[in-house]
């Protein structure tokens, strides 16, 4: 195909000067300090870059296209429902593709997950959230909670109520510290999927809950894997103990499914893990299988009959492209598409089991070398820890030179692949993750 086809090195050279000069990118400067690589077109789990070159894809254009790319079906849900309309207001609107899209992820979320609310990105789902929780509690005629308690070692996102139950020292926000509403947080959960629950640990969660429960709405935290925060697994003991404190003291339990969800963890849902259900869920990036930005945000009967009988008399928000038919009409193809209700037979749990033993292997002699700290894998996740930060224009030459595209953040080199990823291609990252550890 022609838009494949290397472009020249001036037209190259054009374009990256002034995407360096004037387009902004994720948490860089401006002008950019590194060079960002043209995208010309992406098929399968590779990046067809403006050089030619066609490095896979190990970040799923960072977790969202889980069923890789130009995949048939998902472009046959978007052009059909472009010959329709692509976007009308939802405000006393309503439309086939949000019915539909609802339908399924009530289906898909535990039995008491039964109103959707649809949100433009992950940030504003957990915006969404929160909103809920402090609606309900006022509604029930307690508005002195009004804070979040949350632990340490977490990330919701970039908006300010998200920004402020990130972790607030190694987070990404500390900058925004002075501004950002106060909430409560506990020590990060030991760490180790399969490690023993620590028993001081929980005591001292317990106490902390106890403490702030009178001013707290509810407890938020991302069920069993800590994205990127630091790409930290804990056991689901913990995720239980938060539901049970959650209980005790009559605080909402929000998890942030955002990164976790539609099985990237080995379970469909983080939450799974310890078999808890939340009051409110997060979710999006795997939504739309990575084609079109949307979220939602889910919660039981009790929270929407509290927020819809308080004062508001509704949920005060209404995003301008909330439900857009284009996104949701490819979400719910995708979440078809996912789970094999669309006929074809498609297996996730197969998929991502296949990758976790293909990361396990790949990754295993990395395991004590000089500079990496720790290597870890659950689901379609493997990351290796370093001692240090990483040079991170280095790391991605290294990568890129094995023809994979990685991007790795502070101190760690990391994969979450598409669930379409063949062993070779696992290997092949694996391989790449392999050499950049050995290169510190």
């Amino acid at each position: 195909m022609a838009e494949r086809a290397a472009w020249a090195a001036e037209e190259i050279e054009r374009l990256t000067a002034y995407d360096r000069e004037h387009v902004w990118h994720p948490y860089g400067p401006m002008p950019a300090a590194q060079e960002n690589h043209p995208v010309v077109a992406a098929h399968g789990v590779r990046l067809v870059l403006a050089d030619g070159r066609e490095p896979i894809d190990g970040m799923s254009s960072w977790w969202a296209a889980v069923h890789g790319y130009d995949h048939p079906v998902l472009n046959a849900a978007v052009t059909d429902q472009l010959g329709r309309m692509a976007h009308v207001m939802f405000g006393g609107l309503t439309h086939p593709p949000a019915v539909r899209l609802a339908e399924l992820l009530v289906d898909l979320t535990p039995e008491p997950l039964t109103k959707v609310f649809f949100a433009d990105s992950g940030s504003v789902a957990v915006e969404v959230g929160i909103k809920m929780a402090l609606q309900y509690h006022r509604a029930q005629g307690r508005p002195e909670r009004h804070r979040l308690l949350t632990v340490r070692g977490g990330y919701h996102g970039d908006t300010f109520a998200d920004m402020s139950v990130c972790d607030p020292v190694n987070g990404m926000h500390h900058l925004f510290a002075g501004v950002l509403p106060q909430q409560v947080f506990a020590p990060p959960p030991p760490g180790g999927y399969d490690a023993e629950p620590d028993g001081a640990y929980l005591d001292g969660l317990a106490s902390r809950v106890a403490e702030h429960a009178h001013e707290v709405a509810a407890i938020i935290a991302e069920p069993v894997v800590q994205g990127a925060g630091g790409m930290r697994f804990y056991a689901p003991a913990y995720l239980r103990a938060l539901r049970d404190l959650a209980d005790e003291h009559g605080l909402l339990l929000i998890l942030d499914e955002i990164a976790t969800g539609f099985g990237r963890s080995g379970a469909f849902w983080g939450a799974d893990h310890a078999q808890v259900v939340p009051d409110i869920m997060c979710v999006g990036k795997a939504l739309t299988g990575g084609y079109l930005t949307m979220a939602a945000t889910l919660c039981t009967d009790e929270v929407a009959r509290g927020i819809s009988e308080g004062e508001g008399g509704g949920l005060m928000h209404g995003p301008t492209f909330m439900a857009n038919p284009l996104a949701a009409s490819v979400a719910a193809a995708s979440l078809e598409l996912l789970t094999g209700r669309d006929g074809r037979g498609r297996d996730w749990r197969s998929e991502v089991s296949a990758i976790e033993s293909a990361l396990r292997a790949g990754l295993a002699d990395t395991i004590g070398l000089p500079g990496v700290r720790d290597t870890r894998v659950l689901g379609a996740i493997g990351v290796i820890e370093t001692v240090e930060p990483v040079d991170v224009t280095a790391v991605q030459k290294v990568t890129m030179d094995h023809g994979v595209w990685l991007r790795p953040f502070r101190n760690l080199i990391y994969t979450m692949p598409p669930y379409i990823s063949t062993p070779d291609e696992v290997a092949r990252i694996t391989t790449a993750m392999t050499a950049a550890a050995r290169s510190l």
